[in-house]
């Protein structure tokens, strides 16, 4: 019983890793990746900023006992205790909730900026896997290509048409495509860590990879679709907050009002009597905070235009380096695109050559030494096929990530 278990559970787990795809893994990732999770947070932390900013200053408590009480004609003092609130000029409160609201519109733009990194990062490990996969294929398939060559060798051997050194280069040939495969298998372990550590999940949990990916010609992309690309909203956003900020310095340049109460206790004086006989003294207060000296002021002025200027230029630099990242992906596209179709004519011709060189054999003609150089031709033209396939994807990947299509 516990074996059909075992079993069943084996089946539903392979089952589950056949029926993800690239856009499942990608919201995996999305969902579980530590850096994800981490500006998720900040921005939590950001929108809790915006309940603080609303907060008037401290209220000022005092109280004091008058080591020589005066005498007044009511009495003498005893003691005195103060509460004061200072409160901000008009609209400052509503000012700062816009600053602090406009901080965390930035902090939300770091989340998708993430999400979208996060999303190409495993896109392009995916097609790394791919592309390991299907070498390991080609490389499975030569190998048992050169078996057959090696047999029809030995068989050449015992009628005198070949020597034994033709079928020990296609034995050493052997070896060395079994020992390229298995530095594949290490390669694919090592990404196979790198994709797993971006869903946030054990390295060795299995991956499943299409069994084949459909090249077609590439579509023109206008490059003006980058403005709306959240790596530059960002210093939109940025710049925004930067003006928030000085419509908020110039509001705290204006006075602070005060408003307070003074409470003293007096005592009443002896062998007198009259009606404001230790009478205490409550007495409201108002205060107004001038900011006379107001460089500071001034200052931040110039710092929130310099740092619009700062951002501006920032701006335009990260715009050019996107659009250059775009024009070379879209370049190296059409470049995959067009290598991928020479690689099929070239396979195309090296299996009519294989199969003149099968025909020569059955005549008794056969040389090994071309055998071997349309084998490594074959393999060479299948790895530019792979890799064609991959680099398509992969630059398709980038273009996605700069215009989100």
């Amino acid at each position: 019983m516990k074996t059909i278990t075992t079993i069943v559970t084996g089946l539903l787990v392979v089952m589950a890793v056949q029926g993800q795809t690239l856009d499942s893994y990608i919201q995996e990732a999305e969902s579980r990746n530590p850096e994800v999770q981490a500006f998720e947070l900040r921005y939590n932390i950001s929108k809790e900023k915006v309940d603080e900013a609303d907060a008037f200053p401290k209220t000022e408590v005092s109280a004091g006992v008058f080591v020589s009480e005066p005498e007044t004609r009511t009495g003498a003092q005893k003691a005195r205790f103060s509460v004061k609130q200072m409160l901000p000029w008009f609209g400052t409160i509503t000012l700062r909730e816009n600053y602090a609201s406009s901080l965390a519109e930035v902090d939300y733009l770091d989340i998708v900026i993430t999400k979208r990194k996060l999303r190409l990062s495993v896109s392009q490990s995916y097609y790394e896997l791919y592309a390991i996969k299907e070498k390991q294929v080609v490389l499975g398939e030569n190998i048992q290509l050169l078996k057959t060559y090696e047999k029809l060798a030995l068989t050449s051997v015992e009628v005198g048409g070949a020597s034994a050194v033709d079928v020990l280069r296609l034995q050493i040939r052997q070896n060395e495509l079994k020992e390229a495969k298995l530095v594949l298998e290490q390669e694919y372990r090592a990404v196979q860590t790198q994709f797993n550590n971006f869903l946030n999940r054990n390295e060795n949990t299995a991956i499943a990879v299409v069994d084949a990916l459909s090249v077609e010609e590439p579509i023109e992309i206008q490059q003006l679709q980058l403005e709306l690309h959240p790596e530059l909203e960002k210093y939109d956003r940025l710049y925004e907050s930067v003006a928030h900020s000085e419509v908020l310095n110039q509001k705290e340049a204006n006075p602070n009002l005060g408003f307070g109460l003074d409470y003293i206790p007096v005592a009443k004086r002896p062998g007198v009597d009259f009606s404001d006989n230790g009478k205490d003294i409550l007495m409201p207060m108002v205060s107004l905070s001038i900011p006379i000296f107001n460089n500071n002021y001034k200052s931040r002025t110039v710092q929130n235009e310099l740092q619009q200027e700062e951002i501006y230029a920032q701006k335009a630099n990260r715009r050019n380096l996107l659009e250059t990242i775009l024009s070379d992906a879209l370049t190296k596209k059409e470049a995959s695109y067009i290598k991928y179709n020479t690689q099929l004519r070239n396979l195309e011709q090296a299996k009519d050559a294989e199969e003149i060189l099968i025909k020569n054999y059955e005549t008794g003609t056969i040389d090994f030494n071309d055998v071997l150089d349309i084998q490594e031709l074959q393999l060479r033209f299948q790895v530019n096929l792979v890799e064609a396939v991959k680099n398509y994807y992969v630059q398709t990947a980038i273009i996605n990530y700069l215009t989100n299509q």
